[in-house]
């Protein structure tokens, strides 16, 4: 394998840009990318930090995240395995990307910026659900933003080929394969109904 250490011989490889790829890009939310980001349940956290980079995916049954004004988007950080890789990794350094999906939609949309952490009473409270709140709240300062280019989904088929009804592991398969004796199909059978329970905590 030959790498390629040098950004000329990348480029030399590819053809320019296409114009609509560098149009679209935004500093600020526009009322179109503005609809787009509040009809998104999902969105990819990713972050980086010493130990490298992380994507973290995150979901809501609304908006995944609240627009406070047309630079800044909070995403509130709902319990999950409380690694806390992503959320160590905008204290030490607060670049972060999220990618914004719409099941059915070939478009995503990427907003690059910086984000901090913040667990004031106020903030988290925009967010409370019967009595439940986010431990911390990301507020992400918006550097620039735009929609991706479709292929990628049009390609995979993402959102109509339900590759997993093909056998692929679940959860309780992966943790089978560090721990001897461990009941992975009780895991998958339960976890449905824990995960209820604990969803808005």
């Amino acid at each position: 394998m030959t790498p390629i250490d040098d950004i000329e011989t990348l480029e030399r490889l590819y053809d320019a840009a296409s114009p609509n790829s560098l149009d679209k890009v935004a500093t600020e939310l526009t009322p179109a990318y503005r609809r787009w980001i509040e009809a998104s349940r999902f969105v990819v956290l990713t972050t980086v930090g010493p130990e490298g980079t992380d994507a973290s995916p995150r979901g809501d049954d609304g908006p995944v995240v609240a627009v406070a004004d047309r630079r800044t988007l909070l995403l509130p950080d709902w319990r999950g395995n409380n690694r806390l890789d992503s959320l160590r990794n905008i204290v030490r350094d607060g670049r972060v990307s999220l990618m914004f999906m719409v099941p059915g939609s070939s478009n995503v949309v990427r907003v690059n910026g910086r984000a901090v952490l913040t667990a004031d009473d106020g903030m988290t409270a925009r967010f409370d659900r019967d009595g439940q709140r986010p431990k911390t709240v990301a507020v992400v300062s918006i550097e620039e933003m735009y929609f991706q280019c479709a292929k990628a989904v049009i390609r995979s088929a993402l959102w109509s080929r339900g590759d997993e009804s093909g056998g692929v592991p679940t959860a309780g398969d992966f943790i089978r394969e560090f721990k001897q004796g461990f009941d992975a199909d009780a895991y998958d059978r339960e976890y449905p109904e824990y995960a209820k329970s604990i969803l808005w905590s």
